[in-house]
């Protein structure tokens, strides 16, 4: 077999796993959210399937998409947030895997459309000060991307108004592993809001964070 062959069949394995494991923290149920990688350098990506539930992905649940959007393999439709997994991997070539999850506490901040703000140092996973929400658009349409990208800029999540929460990483272990750092916080920021108004990091406090978890963890900067 050739070697590009063992790479398509180790970012299937790893994606497999990876939707299960999304299912066993909790960041998502039943067919709610999607999962996607890229091989090194390559045009297309592996994205589960309409439909898909996370929590028993196979290898047949996973779809391989163009760039151009056409499906390259695989007999069922690409999930409906194709869209975003493309359009940040066209505009972010560092990315090679992305999580889109409707965890409880990331998608209760979404739907009162705020950002997640600096109220606990480990924000700064997300590669700023913040973690922003996304304007509200329709699933799966080219202005949900559009708002996506937007939010993403200069960081790694991002929150859907009324919708979910989106990871990138270089690795699918990173965007996981990021998922998992989001939802924490915004646990937190929602535990903090029930009892009071939290005090948040201040800027210059989350500018030595930022640079210092830039060589820490699984999204570290090597």
């Amino acid at each position: 077999m050739s070697a590009d062959h063992d790479a398509e069949e180790s970012v299937r394995h790893d994606l497999v796993r990876a939707a299960r494991k999304l299912v066993e923290d909790g960041l998502t149920r039943g067919t709610s959210g999607n999962v996607s990688a890229r091989t090194q350098g390559s045009t297309d990506f592996w994205v589960t399937a309409s439909g898909c539930g996370l929590g028993t992905a196979a290898r047949e649940d996973l779809v391989r998409v163009s760039f151009d959007g056409s499906v390259e393999e695989g007999s069922r439709p690409p999930s409906s947030e194709w869209r975003i997994h493309r359009d940040v991997y066209c505009s972010r070539p560092e990315i090679q895997a992305i999580v889109h999850v409707h965890p409880p506490f990331a998608t209760t901040v979404a739907c009162l459309r705020r950002s997640l703000p600096p109220v606990h140092y480990e924000i700064a996973f997300a590669g700023g000060h913040d973690v922003r929400c996304a304007a509200y658009a329709t699933f799966g349409t080219e202005e949900l991307s559009q708002a996506a990208l937007a939010a993403l800029t200069c960081r790694n999540a991002c929150l859907l108004a009324n919708h979910g929460m989106i990871a990138l990483g270089a690795t699918l272990e990173a965007a996981t592993h990021l998922a998992g750092v989001v939802e924490t916080v915004a646990e937190i920021y929602w535990r903090a809001l029930a009892v009071g108004e939290p005090v948040l990091i201040e800027r210059d406090e989350m500018d030595r964070v930022v640079a210092k978890l830039s060589s820490y963890g699984p999204n570290a900067k090597r």
